[in-house]
């Protein structure tokens, strides 16, 4: 049987599971969940191509939610301990370190907050000009400086180099994207190991790879080996991207013992898991099929869109993630953006300066193709716009 074909089967006894439901099945609680339920839109409306947050619409995948199931009907009613102590074992054997190596939360967010905080105790972050710092962005909440920040090189790649340079005895953390958000470029592991390596020589060094697991060879890339090694160097994954969980928040980071615990101080991330996300990140972490079966459902579309942005007169950065920065030119990607939100299609705006800068995540394939069939309107629409 077929990935896409096990999914459908499961999703249709899903479907007619909760039919049954809404004609009025009486809870342990004696009291119908046909009445109590308001009508909730947990995704996007219908008619609507959501594109705007790099999320995996084919995800949770079928083992997820057979988990998500059991998870809420047998432990719901209690805290998600043993469930956490599972997924840290997981985690844990796999890149052979320990559960005192890591720390989860609900999505990587929390986490690489509360390791922003910590940081800006003792100095100032140091990132590119371009980049997801949103969370190293949270600090200033509290009043800590700004972001020092490097600027792109001219195809808006991480300029290492000037990073390292740049590290001071005023910086207590460089934050890195690797792939980068929102640009999609990922860096040489040779060269990005090596900056590692000697930066952590003389700051805290954030690698952020939420996106790790979409591109090829995964491993190849990824900085955690320096954690093992006894680098000063943090490693944030989540699983909101290629499994397909961005709702059900589950992130985690790893860091030796002694950074996992100062971390740990600035934060409560363990007492934001649940046993649903849990359970869902358990069954999805080994499950192969779904993810490939997503992967390649990110190239298809990916070629899509890049062949569609050709025709249109447009261009964007080679992608290694599931989005895509579109270059409009001389457009403004706001305008843009608004012109796109008129036909339903959601997408994102302006980064910073780089006002003619678009980024599309990639999601369904209809949706794609809604926005491919929009870029010409919407292209139209913008000139018009910025020229009346």
């Amino acid at each position: 049987m077929s990935y896409s074909r096990s999914r459908r089967l499961f999703l249709g006894g899903t479907a007619a599971a909760t039919a049954v439901g809404a004609s009025g099945i009486i809870t342990s609680s004696g009291v119908s969940a046909a009445s109590t339920m308001p009508k909730v839109n947990f995704g996007p409306k219908a008619g609507v191509a959501k594109l705007n947050a790099n999320e995996n619409p084919f995800g949770p995948s079928p083992a997820a939610l057979k988990a998500i199931s059991e998870a809420a009907a047998q432990g719901g009613a209690y805290y998600a301990y043993p469930a956490a102590m599972t997924l840290l074992d997981m985690i844990a054997e796999r890149h052979g370190i320990t559960r005192k190596n890591i720390s989860m939360s609900a999505g990587s967010s929390p986490i690489l907050s509360y390791a922003a905080i910590a940081a800006s105790k003792k100095g100032r972050i140091l990132g590119p000009d371009l980049f997801w710092d949103t969370t190293s962005k949270a600090p200033e909440k509290q009043g800590a400086p700004e972001i020092v920040r490097i600027p792109n090189t001219a195809d808006l790649s991480i300029d290492l180099d000037a990073m390292y340079a740049a590290i001071d005895d005023s910086i207590s953390m460089v934050h890195i994207c690797n792939p980068n958000n929102p640009t999609g470029k990922i860096l040489d592991p040779d060269k990005l190991r090596a900056f590692c390596i000697k930066a952590s020589k003389k700051t805290l060094v954030l690698v952020d790879e939420a996106y790790n697991e979409i591109i090829d060879d995964p491993p190849k890339h990824s900085m955690i080996p320096l954690v093992k090694a006894g680098h000063n160097v943090i490693v944030a994954r989540t699983f909101s991207k290629i499994y397909g969980l961005a709702g059900l928040r589950v992130g985690y980071l790893i860091a030796s013992e002694e950074n996992t615990a100062w971390i740990n101080n600035y934060g409560m991330a363990g007492y934001t898991l649940n046993q649903t996300g849990l359970a869902a990140a358990i069954a999805s972490y080994n499950d192969d099929a779904f993810i490939t079966f997503s992967k390649e459902k990110i190239v298809e579309a990916k070629g899509l869109v890049m062949d569609a942005l050709k025709a249109n007169g447009l261009s964007a950065l080679p992608s290694s993630t599931n989005f895509i920065f579109v270059d409009l030119g001389k457009g403004d990607a706001d305008l843009f953006q608004a012109a796109m939100a008129e036909k339903a299609v959601l997408i994102r705006g302006t980064y910073r300066s780089y006002t003619n800068w678009s980024r599309v995540s990639m999601g369904k394939i209809p949706d794609v193709k809604r926005y491919i069939d929009a870029i010409p309107s919407s292209l139209e629409a913008m000139y018009k716009k910025q020229n009346s």
